[in-house]
């Protein structure tokens, strides 16, 4: 018995193989897999049963990351998959990729994050500063890590010895005194609010503090090189608003390196006094 030859229309081979007919010309006009058979009267384009596999490896080579040049030249050269070296190489494209991914990944995590912060950062805030009798220290330091184990190491243990009880509620915050911008060699001041006054020693200072009845305020979250965005979003609030600049600004670090072991989690509430 004779088998008779199955012709499959351009449009039903497209269907069997989920490409659209867009695609299949496109195939034919590069050499990757042609119609079996051209009617000159008609144009119609036939494709035969066996070409039904061809299209699969097509699809399958693609899908696992084989450029269509590079399927071409595998079936010029007379065979059906890609060689071992082939293979290896794609792998190693794919671990580059992988990285690549994974760096993006992480660098959109912290994009997220930094974000999700700066929202809430935005939520500025407005209330009084008590007046206060405070302990104060003032001098210079390498860096602002320098002072964070100047307060716990150095003032806390001299305001021990004088005597000193924080005040309630406890209100601690620094004054940059410098006049332009030091990434080393700060001039900083501390300031702790005390239950009482005490007598000055060489290194502590008590001084008494009014009272700001309006001061500008806002959390900053992160690594203090990053102060720059949230003072770029204070300073906007307070000249839309018309306020003036009474006093330098003020920070409390509320949450920094002596407590928590993410510098995403490290929270500094920037008090600017205005009027």
């Amino acid at each position: 018995m004779t088998k008779t030859k199955i012709k499959l229309k351009i449009g039903e081979f497209s269907k069997l193989n989920m490409v659209t007919v867009k695609t299949l010309r496109h195939y034919e006009e590069i050499g990757l897999i042609a119609p079996d058979e051209i009617d000159k009267w008609t144009g119609y384009r036939y494709y035969t049963v066996d070409q039904l596999s061809k299209m699969n490896l097509i699809i399958y080579l693609k899908g696992i990351g084989f450029s269509l040049e590079e399927i071409k030249e595998i079936f010029e050269d007379g065979r059906e998959m890609p060689s071992v070296d082939e293979i290896k190489q794609k792998l190693k494209e794919c671990n580059d990729k992988l990285m690549i991914l994974k760096r993006r990944a992480d660098e959109l995590s912290k994009l997220e994050d930094k974000l999700q912060k700066r929202e809430i950062m935005e939520q500025i805030f407005i209330k009084s500063l008590p007046a206060v009798t405070a302990a104060s220290h003032r001098r210079v330091i390498g860096g602002y890590q320098e002072l964070f184990n100047l307060c716990p190491n150095i003032i806390g243990p001299e305001m021990a010895r004088l005597g000193c009880e924080c005040a309630s509620p406890e209100y601690c915050f620094t004054v940059d005194h410098n006049e332009e911008y030091c990434r080393t060699n700060i001039d900083i001041e501390y300031f702790e609010a005390v239950a009482q006054r005490k007598e000055d020693s060489q290194m502590i200072t008590f001084k008494d503090i009014s009272a700001v009845k309006t001061a500008v305020c806002i959390n900053h979250f992160g690594v203090y090189e990053a102060l720059p965005e949230s003072f770029a979003i204070l300073y906007r609030h307070i000249e839309k608003n018309g306020f003036r600049i009474t006093e330098k600004p003020r920070f409390c670090y509320i949450d920094g390196i002596w407590n928590k072991e993410q510098e995403s989690e490290w929270l500094t509430e920037i008090q600017v006094p205005v009027e």
